[in-house]
């Protein structure tokens, strides 16, 4: 049975802050740096590139819809394995994605052909992320891998001792990645050379996100952390005083604020220099969505089935709106438009109003 999409575009009294016409939302949480800063079930967040929606679903359909309308372009199939939470990447012309079989699939961006496949031995919940000519990505199979993003080819691979659910975050030529065997790991992008690697304490399946010399992400120890990358330690962690569930959600940082849900049912706005709480918001069910901020305002999905728009500052509830089924999947944001899919297989576009 195929899956239904419909596309909504929703008027919103609360407009969303307009990036340039450049600026896209190409690849899970934005940029390469994974700060969420200005998607059958759908678990895969969107990209959004000149004027298309990118996205993959359970059915297994890499999907390329008309942002203005919502419309299909096109449909690839990956396979009756799915996509869970890989989400795509749009570099070179191409549409990248990795599905559960364990393949990394690259697609026409304009025609929605396949151009190349490459195979891991694991499923691949990571995405991609492009550096220049390199692609990188994380697979269930205990390695990261660096592709050549044009062919494919194999540059080089880096043995874990976990799955790798994480996306890798870049940072002055060096990926950042988290795992399942607490591990937090530098590599070199140019070779693979592992350059350090610093213990989170727990099994991590949050991606970091990096501003400056800091790393951020939560854990299934129920904390969310700060790492100094330039002294290779532990800068801070926070422990919700009552409320100890994990952090599948990966942060948002923006002008001096951590932003991310919980699984105790809660978003948690931290301070990013010392981890102090700021502000909490309640939801009514565990938060594994990813937020993604514009201007002074976070956006989130909650498994409530609500997506939430609530105060940078305060984390006062602006506006939500009721899917009637789960927000796993995490808010993407471009060309003035924010871009979400729902466990039910609908895809909500929200607009400015006109």
């Amino acid at each position: 049975m195929g899956l239904l999409i419909s596309f909504l575009l929703t008027v919103s009294t609360f407009s969303l802050a307009r990036s340039s016409s450049h600026d896209g939302w190409s690849q899970f949480r934005g940029n390469p740096n994974l700060t969420g800063v200005a998607a059958s079930p759908i678990d895969s967040s969107a990209a959004i590139v000149d004027g298309r929606v990118f996205l993959g679903t359970f059915s297994g359909d890499l999907l390329a819809l008309d942002l203005a309308d919502g419309s299909v372009l096109w449909k690839y199939f990956v396979g009756e394995a799915g996509i869970g939470e890989s989400s795509p990447a749009v570099s070179h012309g191409l549409v990248y994605i990795g599905d559960l079989a364990g393949v990394v699939h690259a697609v026409d961006v304009e025609t929605g052909k396949a151009v190349w496949k490459f195979e891991t031995l694991g499923e691949i919940k990571s995405s991609p992320v492009i550096v220049e000519d390199k692609l990188l990505i994380g697979s269930y199979d205990e390695h990261v891998y660096c592709l050549d993003a044009k062919s494919g080819k194999l540059l080089w691979k880096l043995q874990s001792n976990g799955f790798i659910h994480s996306t890798p975050a870049v940072s002055q030529g060096v990926a950042y990645i988290t795992g399942c065997d607490s591990i937090l790991r530098a590599v070199r992008i140019e070779d693979g050379k592992e350059v350090h690697q610093i213990d989170s304490g727990s099994y991590t399946a949050a991606s970091p996100a990096i501003v400056g010399d800091l790393a951020y992400y939560g854990t299934f120890d129920n904390e969310v952390l700060a790492v100094d990358l330039a002294q290779q330690a532990i800068a801070w962690r926070y422990l919700h005083p009552e409320r100890q569930f994990p952090f599948y959600s990966s942060a948002a940082v923006v002008d001096g604020r951590i932003v991310l849900g919980g699984r105790d049912k809660l978003v948690h706005c931290l301070d990013a220099t010392t981890g102090k709480a700021l502000w909490t918001f309640p939801t009514g069910a565990r938060v594994d969505s990813s937020p993604a901020v514009s201007g002074e305002r976070v956006y989130i999905g909650s498994n409530d089935g609500r997506l939430y728009a609530l105060s940078l500052e305060a984390g006062e509830k602006l506006w939500e709106f009721n899917a009637g089924a789960p927000f796993s999947a995490s808010p993407a944001i471009a060309e003035g438009r924010l871009v979400i899919g729902s466990q039910d297989g609908v895809v909500y576009c929200f607009g400015k109003k006109q």
